[in-house]
């Protein structure tokens, strides 16, 4: 092997990493720059099959990957938030919109015409032009566009580099030999496509590396028919592995996936060996980037149409193969279901919208505490104190459980407005569990007063009555706007909260007046004051969490 031919090995490898980095970066660009109008995509899903294919079809288009969707599909189900019938149409939409990438690859072939569209030509610019808005670019956007562009530069200099390393061999005796052996061979063909894909972990990747090989004029149709074929089934492998340690329901959405593929393939692998058969001049025809795109394309919209009727069919031929234990036995995972899962991270808009909905669950049962601890305080009512207590032990596992995730989701790349929605839902946390310890305080209280026989007078439990409305009022409306985004609420916390400051003033003035006159116990005077200042305090931290909700954009 001479110098020369490793230079072009070096080059090809090199571009390969230049396009690998380019569809990463490309990704990550996407996702900011249209992230935060994912966030609410997968909340439309219903039981319309339809709808889920959009949904899946155009999250993949953004995220180039439908592995990526795929996984995120599966964390879903295993969590209980999307049954397997929405996930079919989830899987099917992920499988057309990955197609989009070949599509942005296939754009090069147009360099064939224009001059001025070929990569080593526009490159340069996309990447110039990116640079100076990322250095100089003054917003947000610009900063994203820039690195948007960039990327896309970077995709196509890769692509450049790969073609020209390999146009020298084109007419090479090795590989004219190892194309003509894997066009006769359709399983070789479909088994090079699937290992391909396995090891890339992305299935636009493999085709992409096979669009630049026909740039050159060195791909015939069989090749691309068949490596195609099995670069589909080596797509489903990110989910098969990624469903590992998931639910029952979990795996069978990686097995509806490879299902949905397979069946795909021996349909079309059939059809297309007879056409070649019948058309012996056919599968020797070279192909280019453009014509890979489109076949590529109408293989995943056709095996969508077709199979889009059998959905059930798909979720009933999972289920058979993913069984269930048999009844009786014990099984760990229905025991616990996880509503948060790692899978959602390949979608930081996406993890951050479940994070906060477990957020105002949190919120929810330190909600509950508090009602129960006032109601044992101020109604002697002591049966379920034991019962708060377990419960405040719950609501601080749900606040390590979630700043650990959060910690997570801060290690992805986020933008500005995804930055700020995760310090705040980071200090919402917070919030909450002092909440949930301002409960067990009162529920404290009541054990003492309880094991004491303390009481409260009837003029002071009509005001622990009202002044605990107010504060219950001011904290749902917190938890509501947390759970909804509604920024109206804002003024109608902030009135309740001076409303109650007030009144913890009035009432703490009061109530001293009483004891200096005898008219109650000192006992029960101090714990009368320390649970008016609780109280003020869960308003203090609702009006906290409402502001988190206002800062978002």
């Amino acid at each position: 092997m001479n110098l020369d031919e490793v230079s072009m090995i070096v080059q090809f490898f090199g571009g390969l990493g230049m396009f690998l980095y380019g569809m990463k970066m490309m990704s990550a660009g996407m996702q900011k720059f249209a992230g935060d109008k994912m966030q609410h995509m997968m909340g439309v899903l219903t039981n319309r099959r339809f709808m889920g294919v959009l949904v899946g079809g155009f999250i993949t288009m953004i995220i180039q990957s439908s592995g990526a969707t795929s996984v995120m599909a599966i964390g879903m189900v295993n969590a209980g938030i999307m049954n397997l019938t929405q996930s079919v149409g989830v899987i099917m939409g992920a499988n057309v919109g990955t197609t989009a990438t070949a599509w942005i690859v296939s754009a090069t072939q147009l360099g064939d015409t224009f001059a001025v569209m070929k990569p080593s030509f526009f490159a340069p610019i996309l990447i110039g032009i990116g640079a100076i808005l990322v250095m100089f670019g003054k917003s947000h956007k610009k900063n994203i566009t820039g690195e948007l562009l960039i990327a896309i530069g970077v995709l196509f200099v890769g692509l450049t580099w790969m073609s020209d390393a390999v146009k020298p061999y084109q007419d090479s005796e090795i590989f004219v030999k190892a194309i003509t052996m894997l066009g006769a061979n359709p399983f070789l063909g479909i088994m090079v496509g699937f290992v391909v894909t396995f090891l890339m972990q992305s299935s636009s990747a493999s085709i992409g590396v096979l669009q630049s090989l026909a740039m050159n004029g060195m791909i015939t149709a069989n090749i691309a028919v068949y490596i195609c074929l099995g670069a589909c089934i080596g797509s489903c492998t990110t989910a098969l592995i990624s469903s590992i340690g998931s639910t029952k329901n979990g795996k069978r959405v990686a097995v509806i996936n490879l299902l949905f593929n397979c069946i795909g393939v021996v349909i079309f692998g059939t059809i297309m060996s007879i056409v070649f058969m019948a058309v012996p001049s056919l599968p020797w025809m070279t192909v280019d980037a453009v014509k890979i795109a489109i076949f590529h394309s109408s293989f995943k919209i056709i095996n969508t149409v077709f199979l889009f009727p059998m959905g059930n069919i798909l979720v009933k031929l999972a289920c058979k193969i993913v069984k269930d234990k048999p009844e009786g036995e014990y099984e760990e995972e229905d025991e616990l279901v996880l509503h948060l899962d790692d899978r959602f991270l390949k979608s930081p808009s996406f993890a951050i919208e479940m994070v906060t909905k477990e957020i105002a669950e949190m919120g929810k049962l330190a909600g509950t505490n508090l009602r129960a601890a006032m109601k044992a305080l101020i109604f002697n009512d002591y049966e379920k104190l034991d019962d708060i207590f377990l419960l405040e032990k719950k609501i601080n596992r749900y606040q390590k459980q979630l700043t650990s995730y959060m910690v997570k989701i801060n290690g992805l790349e986020l933008n500005e407005h995804q930055n700020t929605a995760v310090k705040n839902l980071l200090y919402a946390i917070n919030d909450i569990e002092r909440v949930g310890d301002h409960a067990e305080n009162i529920a404290e209280y009541a054990q003492n007063m309880k094991r004491d026989g303390i009481v409260f007078s009837d003029m002071a439990k009509d005001e622990l009555v009202i002044m605990n409305g107010k504060v219950m009022q001011n904290y749902d409306w917190a938890i509501e706007a947390i759970q909804t985004g509604n920024k109206l609420l804002h003024e109608k916390i902030t009135a309740y909260e001076e409303q109650v400051d007030a009144m913890e003033l009035e009432l703490r003035d009061r109530h001293i007046l009483r004891l200096s006159r005898n008219e109650c116990r000192m006992e029960s005077g101090v714990i009368f004051l320390d649970i008016i200042s609780n109280l003020e305090r869960v308003s203090d931290h609702a009006m906290n969490l409402v502001e988190y909700v206002q800062e978002n954009e």
